[in-house]
């Protein structure tokens, strides 16, 4: 369970952003309050109004590589719906999630099958505190960055999390699937 003392930044730290500000946990967008009561994580959650919608959004808002955005991506491996987690600077290969997930297909989840496999909308899918119990692959690219940054529940919200953390809390099968 998140902690009252978690941190939340409403975030301007780029030339595109707004003046910074501190916001509370309370102050978030429902789904990130969601996420930081799903897990045993003190996120810093940066809150960008105007969108973090891609890894190159993401990547300008919050002043990093776009290879250290984590892009989480629902796909469905024949019925099964699956997250790969890839770096923003990289393409899913989807043949190789599909032989990886031990199906024959793959295909990008529809809006509505994101929403219901993770309880969050594309585009501000967190790596972990889904909704259902899913596998979830992780590219091994992402080590090249650390930390990493993930969305927090919605297109507008983002945080900073450890490998490590990252490994811990989404507990990803670590395989090539970019």
């Amino acid at each position: 369970m998140q902690s009252d003392s978690a941190k939340a930044t409403q975030s301007g730290s780029s030339p595109m952003q707004s003046d910074s500000a501190k916001a509370t946990p309370s102050d978030l967008p429902n789904a990130s309050r969601r996420l930081l009561d799903s897990v045993d994580f003190d996120a810093d959650v940066h809150h960008f109004p105007e969108g973090t919608k891609t890894a190159d959004d993401a990547a300008r808002a919050v002043g990093c590589p776009v290879a250290a955005i984590v892009k989480s991506l629902v796909f469905v491996v024949d019925d099964q719906p699956v997250v790969a987690l890839v770096p923003g600077d990289l393409r899913l290969d989807t043949e190789a999630l599909a032989r990886v997930a031990g199906g024959e297909r793959a295909r990008r989840a529809s809006l509505n099958e994101v929403r219901d496999a993770t309880g969050y909308a594309a585009g501000g899918t967190p790596p972990f505190g889904h909704a259902t119990e899913l596998q979830v692959f992780a590219d091994p690219a992402l080590k090249r960055n650390d930390p990493v940054w993930c969305a927090a529940g919605t297109p507008t919200t983002v945080f900073p999390i450890s490998i490590d953390d990252l490994d811990r809390l989404a507990r990803p099968v670590w395989i090539e699937v970019t």
